[in-house]
């Protein structure tokens, strides 16, 4: 079977990748709330469900190689984490978190746009 160049990634892709980086980071943090800040078990509901539409957003990636899709989606989830920590969590990222945030993205770019050749 020959396999073609991957598409580029639409703005679509990118909007699932943000929506799978922010359902990640809540089902985690239901997790962390009920493990680490004494929330009630309960917390683990959402957050099960919450993971759940983590995995079945990644699945819509328009990506011939789920590994490919999962290594760009990487760096989405780092500066995901990063708006939660300030969002959410009212912690404002410093200049070393911006700074990783900011090499995360260059890799998933990298990975995204980079030209790929057709293989057989």
């Amino acid at each position: 079977m020959k396999r073609c160049a991957e598409p580029m990634p639409s703005v679509s892709a990118l909007a699932i990748y943000l929506l799978a980086g922010f359902a990640e980071i809540a089902g985690c943090y239901a997790f962390w709330a009920w493990l680490r800040l004494g929330h009630s078990p309960l917390w683990l509901i959402p957050g099960a469900l919450s993971l759940a539409a983590f995995a079945f957003l990644l699945t819509r990636i328009e990506a011939e190689f789920a590994g490919r899709a999962y290594a760009a989606y990487a760096g989405v989830y780092l500066v995901a984490s990063l708006i939660w920590l300030w969002g959410i969590e009212g912690t404002r990222p410093d200049r070393w978190d911006l700074i990783g945030g900011a090499v995360a993205l260059v890799g998933t770019a990298i990975i995204l746009f980079g030209p790929r050749a057709s293989t057989a």
